[in-house]
């Protein structure tokens, strides 16, 4: 934004960049705790959540808007993983379960950064 009255652009982050760090904030904690919880299941429940996850993030990734793939692609890997996690494929599913966690702590980390960001720019407007 510019400040017409001190010639110079004023700091406060714009409404639509406050509201994509708080939807990044909230998603990014949900999908954390999705991917932990899918992670923490049954056999049986990790593979339905699994293909549940697969079938939204495949639905994701045929749809027109750019904005809605690359959640899509990444709700389509942890779906994968969960279910290869839960396979008793002996050098893969040690490997899928590593990564499910990776992919849950990077969710949780992100969602808790944009979360940060998404405060101090409402701070700033005040």
């Amino acid at each position: 934004m510019y400040d017409k009255e001190n010639n110079k652009a004023s700091s406060y982050t714009s409404t639509n960049a406050l509201a994509k760090q708080g939807i990044a904030a909230v998603g990014g904690i949900i999908g954390g705790a999705g991917l932990l919880l899918m992670s923490s299941l049954p056999p049986i429940g990790g593979i339905l959540l699994g293909a549940l996850a697969g079938i939204l993030g495949i639905g994701a990734l045929l749809s027109k808007d750019q904005e809605e793939r690359k959640p899509g692609a990444f709700l389509t890997a942890a779906g994968c993983l969960a279910i290869v996690s839960r396979l008793s494929i002996p050098v893969i599913k040690p490997l899928a379960g590593a990564f499910l966690g990776l992919g849950a702590l990077g969710f949780l980390a992100m969602g808790i950064w944009k979360g940060i960001k998404f405060f101090q720019g409402l701070k700033r407007r005040r």
